[in-house]
């Protein structure tokens, strides 16, 4: 992929910024990360999209942490590194999109390429799930990213 196109199942590498970071008075992630991109928004009238995009990390869940491993194969087709990873489910970012312009925050996935590819299926819908359950039982941290002024 060399041009950039965004969908949900999109896997990006993103400046996330952790709930626990924006309470300690961070604007900013610490570093980019690859991150799925959960929900897009239909156009509004000023062109722009609300993108919704998850975490994804090395750090295994705690039992009380909703997540999504990504098998080694699908890892490997991303060309992420081979260790174990999850999609966190419980905390998401949201930002605006304006095509053609790059959305603030979002950095290239390899030289030339916006993006590592695209979830299968079935593992970008239990992504969904489980982020559609956590804002439905209000377990789901939401931080609004800006682009600075």
């Amino acid at each position: 992929m060399t041009g950039f196109d965004l969908k949900p199942g999109s896997v990006v590498r993103f400046d996330f910024l952790w709930k626990d970071d924006e309470d300690k008075g961070l604007a900013h992630g610490l570093k980019d990360r690859p991150c799925a991109v959960v929900l897009m928004s239909k156009k509004r009238r000023d062109g722009a999209r609300v993108i919704m995009v998850c975490p994804i990390t090395h750090e295994p869940p705690d039992a009380n942490i909703s997540a999504v491993e990504i098998p080694l194969q699908v890892a490997r087709a991303l060309k992420l590194d081979a260790d174990r990873m999850w999609i966190k489910t419980h905390e998401v970012n949201t930002f605006e999109y304006r095509e053609p312009q790059i959305p603030y925050g979002i950095t290239p996935a390899h030289d030339g390429q916006w993006s590592f590819g695209q979830l299968p299926y079935s593992l970008g819908a239990r992504m969904h799930q489980q982020v559609m359950e956590n804002s439905r039982s209000r377990n789901l941290a939401r931080i609004d990213r800006e682009r600075p002024e």
